[in-house]
């Protein structure tokens, strides 16, 4: 069977939290295998709904989604997602149903820290580390699992400017070095100058996509 050229395929998709609200209406979009896309959109248009549709986290009325797995997914707050109590046993947690031996987890745990440049972090008590630090691990954490999509719910919300960009640049260079494919939800346009190409959603649907360049051009 011919390998699909796109790693993330939403057909369709419908969902509803209820018989009155509509929140997905017939969405369809298609990312590009080893390419870092990100969906606009805003407040209430759908964006973290489809999101969680894709991850599985919800179950969709309608419609189909295909994906490659294994897949990862990294939450607005990291707080949410991070529970043990330093950063190589949070990633090590991670690892638990793959079976692996205590050596295929310490190596994946060092190529994980080294993908997000804290390699030197690893003793580190979660607590202790900043927003954006908390971010790398979550990614990390996924990185580890050796995901094949990375979805990414609004990964710099809750960080300072400078550290935003940190993240955004951060996740284009292992898109490029790993060959990953990662969707990334976001208000921000600024952050868009990281990306392969981008989904516009309004009212429950794709509006429009296509790559950064073509939409600084119609702004200028």
């Amino acid at each position: 069977m011919t390998k699909s050229e796109f790693a993330i395929e939403v057909n369709k998709l419908n969902f509803s939290w209820n018989l009155q609200t509509t929140v997905l209406d017939s969405c369809s979009l298609k990312v590009p295998r080893g390419e870092f896309w990100m969906l606009l959109g805003n407040n209430g248009c759908g964006k973290s709904t489809l999101l969680r549709l894709i991850a599985g986290l919800l179950t969709p009325n309608s419609g189909d989604i295909k994906l490659e797995t294994p897949l990862g997914f990294v939450f607005q707050n990291p707080d949410h997602q991070l529970v043990m109590p330093t950063v190589a046993a949070d990633i090590a947690f991670g690892l638990v149903k793959e079976k692996l031996t205590v050596a295929q987890i310490k190596l994946r745990v060092e190529e994980a820290l080294n993908a997000v440049n804290l390699l030197d972090f690893k003793n580190r008590p979660i607590y202790a580390l900043s927003g954006g630090q908390k971010q790398r691990i979550a990614i990390a954490g996924e990185i580890a699992r050796h995901c094949q999509v990375l979805l990414l719910d609004e990964p710099t919300a809750l960080l300072d400017p400078d550290t935003q960009i940190e993240l955004v640049a951060l996740v284009q260079k292992l898109v490029r070095k790993t060959g990953i494919t990662a969707l990334w939800v976001t208000h921000r346009l600024e952050e868009l100058d990281y990306a392969d190409g981008y989904f516009v959603l309004e009212k429950g649907k794709v509006v429009r996509q296509g790559k950064p360049q073509e939409l600084w051009l119609e702004k200028k």
